[in-house]
Parts: C-alpha cells; sequence; structure tokens
C-alpha cells in the first residue's frame, strides 16, 4: 500500500503548486517553476523506484537525466537538434549552458509517458512510438509557457506554429527526434511491463492531469491561447485513450507491435 501512498501524496504537493503557478510573478514565479520541476522529478523517479526497483529508476536516471542534460548541452552548443536557443539565469545555476533543472524535467515527464503507453499497446515499436509523442507533445505547452516567462529564447524563431510565436518548428521535431530515441533506450534497458493492480495509477493520474491543467492554464489564466490549442491536440493523442481506457479496463486491448 505504501507503494501506492507515496506518490499519491507527491502528486497532491505537485498539482497545489502547478495550482499556484498563475498566482505568482518574476522571481517567484522562477522558484515555483524550479520547486514544480523537482516535485516533478521525484514523483517520477520514486514512482520507478517503489514499482520497478532500484534498477529501473537509475536507468530512468541514466536515459533520461544524463541524457537529457546531454542533449540539451549539445543543444545549446550546435543549435542541433532544438535549433539555436539560449537559457536565460532565471532557472538556477547551469552546467554547460544548461540549468541543472533542465534535465529533471525530462525524466519528470518521460515516465508517465513511457506508462501510459504500456497501458495502451504492447512491448515493441509502437509502444516506442507512442511513448515518443506523448512527451514530446507536452513541449508544445512546455516551450511556448517558457518563452513567454523569459526562461529561454530562439536566435531563429520562425517558422513558426500559427499562434505561436517565439519557438521555431524545428524545435518540436527535434524533440520528436529525442523523445523516440529516449524510449528506445528505456525498451533496451528498462523494458517495464504495464502494472494493471492500481501501482501505476498515480503515474497515469499525472498524466492526464498534466494535459488537462495545461490546457487550461494556457487558454485562461496564461493568455497563450495557441499553445493551448496546438499542446490539447497533440497531447490528446495519449491522453484521450488514456482517460478511456482507464474509464473501462474491461474493455481495454493492449495491441501487441
Amino acid at each position: 500500500m505504501n507503494r501506492i501512498r507515496l506518490p499519491w501524496l507527491l502528486l497532491v504537493v505537485l498539482v497545489l503548486a502547478q495550482i499556484g503557478y498563475p498566482l505568482t510573478q518574476g522571481p517567484d514565479r522562477a522558484r515555483l517553476t524550479i520547486a514544480t520541476v523537482v516535485l516533478g522529478y521525484l514523483l517520477s523517479v520514486g514512482h520507478a523506484l517503489l514499482s520497478r526497483g532500484p534498477r529501473t529508476a537509475g536507468t530512468l536516471i541514466v536515459v533520461t537525466t544524463v541524457g537529457g542534460w546531454a542533449v540539451e548541452a549539445l543543444g545549446v552548443t550546435t543549435g542541433f537538434p532544438f535549433g539555436d536557443y539560449d537559457y536565460s539565469g532565471l532557472l538556477g545555476p547551469k552546467l554547460l549552458g544548461v540549468p541543472l533543472v533542465i534535465p529533471l524535467a525530462w525524466t519528470w515527464m518521460a515516465w508517465p509517458a513511457w506508462l501510459a503507453a504500456a497501458r495502451l499497446t504492447g512491448s515493441g515499436v509502437g509502444r516506442v512510438a507512442l511513448a515518443g509523442v506523448g512527451l514530446a507533445a507536452w513541449d508544445l505547452f512546455l516551450d511556448p509557457q517558457m518563452v513567454a516567462e523569459g526562461y529561454w529564447t530562439w536566435r531563429h524563431p520562425t517558422p513558426a506554429l500559427p499562434g505561436v510565436p517565439g519557438v521555431p518548428v524545428g524545435n518540436y521535431l527535434g524533440w520528436l527526434l529525442v523523445a523516440v530515441l529516449l524510449m528506445t533506450l528505456l525498451a533496451r534497458f528498462a523494458p517495464t511491463a504495464p502494472r494493471l493492480d492500481g501501482v501505476d495509477a498515480p503515474m497515469h493520474a499525472l498524466y492526464l492531469w498534466t494535459y488537462a491543467s495545461s490546457v487550461l492554464a494556457h487558454a485562461v489564466f496564461l493568455d497563450l491561447p495557441g499553445s493551448a490549442g496546438w499542446g490539447a491536440l497533440a497531447m490528446s493523442v495519449v491522453a484521450v485513450p488514456l482517460a478511456g481506457a482507464l474509464a473501462r479496463p474491461h474493455l481495454t486491448h493492449r495491441v501487441r507491435a
């Protein structure tokens, strides 16, 4: 029971922190952003540890935290695969130009995306592809929001999606490339089977909360209707089927890829 209770508790704290985001400004908002990412990181790594053991949790950290930092450092240095961008100094200390909090965000959402795909598909190419889309789609919310706050900027932000200035389309393609790569590595080194006993429920709830709360926040509180629409469309590819599968578990059929 404790394996379920602790992730649920962390999820509640995370939700409360995110609710406070629109109520803050300036340095307080930046500090809350960092705290939220750390909470999300602890939630995902903690769930991996409690539900799948230290080997899976360690693999998750190496693949998504260390790997996420490496690809961000590559991106800041070379412009590949996200385009030419720079981080401001608002998100805390950096290593090779990358705020230390940034790779934590990759892990935060990679794990629930991985488990959501496991709930919907079998092992193999299908799961990797769906999990990659599930993670990359989140960036249609993340990047416009962070650019609007001045946390990072692109030197050449065009062409951009209609209604979402400041973020080049190539960035989203880069996210998809990296997300699929990370999921491929997880499939190889942490081939976790889905749990149908409720243990994965906090991660499913995290993914669905991220989807619904991001649409609401962008559309109503953050004055970002463009990213609200694009993010709602992209992330629904995983979120809507996941919600349906959880609502009708007796009708769920996982397709073997």
